[in-house]
């Protein structure tokens, strides 16, 4: 071609969230040689947790497709690459990728013909049978979850995508049909909303020896690289609940649209920890984009972003919470929904645990922990001073900070406004 490989502008495998390890192509939607805009989709992409698009990081005109379709890659493998507007593309050679809809593709020097497409970087290729017309079926990532969850077989269920690619939209439109939804929603309690995924290994995991999965190994990656950049420190309050308690059995909402509501109004009161630490540059937000991590069981977990949320009141709060949770294990999620968090709220407490130092989701500087809430026996005070013994409510709640960023005294200064906006509860 033209065009010098220094003009090329690649086009990468996206990071989806913070335990997203790979993605799969499931579509090319531009061909080598096709024209394409900046932010026109390329490629639809599929991971364990979220079904996307890849838009182009400028324009002008596919030059390369490095990926075959169907192939699982890495996070930051380089996809496809774009020349300037007006370039011509390299005609393909010996089993290269002539189109971005072929089979045959080249990763790293090597050909693969295969119908069903190899292993790229040491990552599997997506769970593949073959139907009553002897053409293979491949499921995505976010495909199988979704039919697991729901007990569904998805040779029961009619493909819709190229090829006849069962997608996403097919699977949930099965569920629905079936009534699988309603079904176990009446059988199952709702999974709980928390950070700290308890590790279960795969099977694949246990017949080789019981290492551990690729989720665990990228979720202990960050956890542990977050633990190397901050200078963690935890500081608790004890809550008193019961205005709680007795403002939201009416409204029908947990006690985390309560503790989100006082979190929000809580950081505009101390912008400190409302930021971002990203090397040595500190940044402080205006707006609060709540993360509210979201376990996935042994698919792991996720934080959607509730962003703009110091203009939401609780009820909007609890409807948002709710909905972003239901989504993130359906799949749904844009990638729009899971980035750009300024602080995040972890909910362990429903298990029953009433104390733990969560670790801070990079490049924020803190994390709320909330906590079980349980009654039992505290002192209190009245109005003339009397002191009594009473049963209440009570929860602990704890503040994962960094002290790079901020000071002991701040973070107690924060955690006395969570608290204040709690036990003095008004309809805010």
């Amino acid at each position: 071609m033209s065009s010098s490989r220094t003009e090329l502008v690649d086009v990468t495998m996206p990071q989806m969230g913070v335990s997203v390890a790979e993605g799969t192509v499931v579509q090319w939607r531009k061909q080598v040689g096709d024209q394409i805009q900046a932010d026109e989709t390329i490629c639809e992409i599929s991971t364990d947790k979220i079904d996307t698009e890849v838009p182009a990081p400028a324009g002008g005109v596919v030059a390369e497709i490095l990926v075959p379709l169907e192939a699982t890659v890495a996070v930051g493998v380089v996809l496809a690459r774009i020349a300037p507007e007006g370039a011509v593309a390299a005609s393909p050679g010996p089993g290269a990728p002539a189109t971005a809809g072929g089979a045959a593709a080249a990763t790293n020097g090597n050909s693969a013909g295969a119908a069903v497409a190899p292993a790229v970087n040491g990552a599997p290729a997506p769970a593949a049978s073959t139907g009553a017309t002897g053409v293979p079926r491949r499921y995505s990532p976010v495909v199988q979850r979704i039919a697991a969850a729901h007990g569904i077989d998805l040779e029961r269920v009619t493909g819709t995508g190229r090829d006849g690619r069962v997608r996403k939209q097919d699977v949930l439109a099965f569920v629905e049909a079936e009534g699988a939804t309603e079904s176990a929603a009446a059988t199952a309690p709702e999974p709980p909303l928390h950070i700290e995924s308890p590790y279960r290994p795969d099977p694949a995991a246990v017949a080789d020896g019981g290492q551990l999965s690729r989720m665990r190994r990228q979720i202990g990656e960050h956890m542990k690289r977050s633990l190397d950049t901050a200078a963690h420190c935890t500081t608790w309050i004890e809550v008193d609940m019961s205005a709680v308690e007795g403002a939201r059995a009416p409204l029908g909402l947990t006690a985390l649209a309560f503790v989100a509501r006082a979190t929000t109004l809580a950081l505009r009161e101390h912008s400190s920890l409302n930021a971002w630490l990203e090397g040595e540059r500190y940044t402080r937000h205006d707006a609060v984009n709540l993360g509210i991590a979201v376990s996935l069981g042994e698919n792991g977990l996720i934080v959607p972003v509730l962003k703009d949320a110091h203009e939401l009141s609780v009820e909007g709060l609890g409807v948002r919470i709710k909905d972003l949770a239901r989504r993130a294990r359906a799949g749904e999620l844009s990638p729009d929904e899971v980035r750009e968090g300024t602080f995040t709220i972890t909910n362990p407490g429903q298990y029953g645990s009433i104390m733990a130092t969560p670790i801070i989701n990079q490049p924020q500087v803190g994390i709320l922990d909330l906590e079980a809430v349980t009654k039992r026996p505290v002192v209190i005070t009245d109005a003339a001073g009397n002191d009594a013994i009473a049963i209440r409510p009570m929860t602990i709640l704890g503040l994962s900070w960094d002290h790079r960023a901020l000071d002991g005294a701040i973070a107690a200064q924060f955690l006395a406004a969570v608290k204040r906006h709690l036990e003095a509860w008004t309809a805010v």
